[in-house]
């Protein structure tokens, strides 16, 4: 699902005010992590994940293994905090803009 510009930043808006629903520890995004946030977007469709420590690369690679584990779509990222996005098909919560 490809988002304009313009729901990217209704998303981001909204997802100012969250906090991280699943905090990465030192094992990094195994299969654990990727169930749980799987039923935090079923559940949300917007989630701040917090990434544990590590360089930019190794950050890069959590957020591919989580968006490609859940097929969310990555919305923001600052430092070591990424916003995931993934529409509920059968019962959205969040209206997007066109």
């Amino acid at each position: 699902m490809a988002l304009s510009s313009s729901q990217i930043r209704y998303l981001r808006s909204l997802a100012h005010d969250l906090s991280p629903v699943v905090l990465l520890g030192n094992k990094g995004a195994t299969e654990a992590v990727v169930k749980e946030l799987n039923l935090a977007l079923d559940i949300h469709e917007l989630v701040k994940v917090k990434l544990s420590g590590g360089d930019k690369d190794e950050r890069q690679a959590q957020i591919d293994a989580l968006a490609g584990g859940t097929r969310a779509e990555k919305i923001h990222q600052i430092g070591h905090v990424v916003v995931l996005f993934r529409r509920n098909a059968d019962e959205p919560k969040i209206a997007l803009p066109r």
